[in-house]
């Protein structure tokens, strides 16, 4: 079939950014005992989303609202915007690659960072965008080089995520205004806030709606434990907002996960539930990692990073021990990120799991 393929999807790999733990445990054939390593909240949904999507099922023989209307006009109460500021679609992941449609030709340059969220490069390169990746600062991503970097090559899009996946780490709004304010006039920047409802107060910027540059990205996946339903959304002016309706897929919201984001949306009280089990989590999590001797480092998401004082290929040891004790957890993919572990926040039951397979997997990989 490859004949019918044009040549840049024909020089394309038939890759996925990540390998789910369902194709991980497929190969094994043993099912995991703790599933830590996608940044999903096992804290669940709010109940009130789930009765939603109960109900929304018996309708579920219906196209979604090709309009996403309820929803829109939910969330711009929420956001204190209009519904013409809104563009909703399938996570976060989905809305990236709008973005990349609209934007990129053949070799338009794009900026991100070397080890940052690969969902995002797999589109840029789909749509056969020239990218340039800037090295981390220390363990958080470079504001300052990402904004140097773009202008020098004069790129169209810059995509930057805080909090920050993978490495858990976040910068204060003043850094990301200033990073705004001082955006090259004719580059995009993509802020990726997937985990700013779970960041300490203080993150996330004062960014004027109609700001003609930034397109911020929000999701149902984190916070509110909809991965599963699919439904993120971005906050931008209008133009913007209008051009994804240039090419999304009206009917690519289900009627069932846009019921589960309403009734989330409007459950602020689980939302805020979920905030302290993740405050207490993390607490606990990095309590795990000093216990075996390595260092948490600062999380402001719903996982923590784990410095395992040594280099890529004894991290990568730890991660696979996990896997052959029923734990399923990632790492950063580049050097010198990946000296790190990755590891998905849970409820008690499953961090006892955790804290009981490390030391072991440890002392495999030594």
């Amino acid at each position: 079939m490859s004949r019918f393929l044009t040549p840049h999807a024909a020089a394309l790999p038939s890759t996925v950014p990540f390998t789910g733990p369902e194709a991980l445990e497929r190969r094994t054939g043993v099912p995991f005992r703790a599933r830590l390593g996608a940044n999903e909240s096992l804290f669940g949904p709010s109940p009130r989303a789930v009765a939603a999507m109960q109900e929304a099922a018996q309708g579920a023989w219906m196209y979604g609202d090709p309009e996403n209307h309820d929803l829109k006009q939910a969330l711009a109460r929420h956001h204190g915007v209009t519904p013409g500021h809104l563009a909703v679609g399938p996570g976060i992941d989905g809305l990236l690659g709008l973005v990349c449609r609209l934007v990129l030709e053949s070799g338009t340059p794009v900026v991100t960072s070397l080890g940052a969220y690969p969902t995002f490069n797999f589109h840029v390169a789909g749509y056969g965008g020239a990218l340039t990746r800037v090295p981390y600062k220390g363990d958080h991503e470079d504001p300052d080089a990402l904004v140097s970097t773009a202008r020098s090559l004069g790129a169209k899009l810059i995509y930057f995520a805080n909090p920050d996946n993978p490495m858990g780490s976040h910068h204060p709004a003043s850094v990301v205004e200033e990073m705004v304010a001082n955006l090259p006039e004719g580059t995009l920047l993509i802020l990726d806030e997937a985990y700013a409802d779970l960041a300490p107060e203080g993150t996330v910027p004062a960014i004027a709606a109609d700001h003609p540059q930034v397109i911020r990205m929000r999701t149902f996946s984190k916070g509110y434990g909809l991965a599963g339903a699919r439904v993120g959304y971005a906050l931008t002016n209008p133009d913007l907002a209008l051009a994804f309706d240039k090419v999304r897929d009206h009917f690519g919201m289900g009627r069932v996960s846009q019921a589960g984001a309403l009734a989330a949306l409007a459950d602020q009280d689980w939302l805020r539930s979920v905030q302290a089990r993740t405050r207490a989590a993390r607490t606990r999590l990095a309590g795990i990692a000093v216990a075996n001797d390595l260092r948490p480092l600062p999380s402001a998401t719903n996982f923590v990073t784990i410095d395992c004082g040594r280099d890529g290929d004894f991290a990568r040891k730890v991660l696979t021990e996990l896997g052959a004790l029923g734990v399923f957890i990632r790492m950063p993919g580049v050097a010198p990120l990946d000296r790190c572990i990755r590891i998905s926040l849970g409820d008690d039951a499953t961090l006892d799991i955790l804290e009981e397979t490390l030391p072991l997997a440890l002392k495999a990989a030594a």
